[in-house]
């Protein structure tokens, strides 16, 4: 593959702290994108929010300013995230839809192909920029819109079940599934809006767990445990 989105959850970030970061764990990633970076592979990079701030679980706080919240948390995590890459040789950039000074860079899709270009990992940060859309729908867009090969969803959870193995020890893991069944049975693989997205797109989407020892470069070298969503 050419041309891969990594969306990294908020709370696979935090590892076992549940908030803010884990420095070992966004480390072990970063050694792991720049492996594929030297194939040649490009890749972009979507975080979530989860580490710092969830809004759809705040009673007290308008919709709109809460997703605003997240939206910066998200932030917030590609510029820690963008600094360890750099850290280990890496060039980044981090692109926003909306202006962050001098944080970041505004969207588009030319910008970001000209980075891909110079062999740059890009984040896209701040999800679409609106409420009421998460990270999900996010990471769906911004993978159409450069075209991407394939989404990997790298989780604290190491595939899709038919039901949640927290509460269910008798869950059963897919290692394949359609984007229509996933759809039809609301699997919640990311939330609706961004799974039609991915479906109307034909958009394929791998899931796995992130804190597996070198799950990023395995999933792609075809050693694969998670699920593959299929379009």
């Amino acid at each position: 593959m050419q041309r891969i989105l990594l969306k990294l959850s908020g709370e696979a970030l935090a590892g076992d702290k549940k908030t803010g970061f884990d420095e070992d764990t966004v480390r072990a990633v970063a050694l792991q994108v720049k492996e594929l970076t030297q194939e040649n592979i490009q890749v972009g990079i979507v975080t979530g929010g989860g580490n710092f701030w969830r809004g759809r679980t705040s009673e007290n706080i308008d919709r709109t300013k809460a997703d605003q919240i997240g939206m910066l948390a998200t932030v917030m995590n590609c510029i820690y995230v963008s600094e360890i890459f750099r850290s280990v040789g890496m060039k980044t950039a981090v692109l926003t839809p909306f202006e962050c000074g001098s944080f970041t860079k505004l969207f588009s899709k030319d910008r970001a192909n000209k980075y891909f270009e110079k062999g740059m990992v890009v984040f896209f940060a701040g999800g679409t920029g609106h409420p009421y859309f998460s990270t999900d729908t996010g990471v769906v867009l911004r993978a159409v819109e450069v075209e991407a090969q394939v989404i990997l969803l790298a989780k604290s959870i190491d595939g899709v079940y038919d039901s949640d193995p927290a509460l269910n020890p008798s869950a059963k893991k897919y290692d394949e599934i359609s984007i229509d069944r996933v759809i039809a049975e609301n699997l919640q693989v990311v939330d609706m809006t961004a799974s039609i997205l991915a479906r109307d797109n034909k958009m394929p989407m791998w899931v796995f767990r992130l804190n597996e020892e070198n799950s990023i470069v395995n999933t792609m070298k075809g050693k694969f445990n998670g699920t593959k969503v299929t379009v």
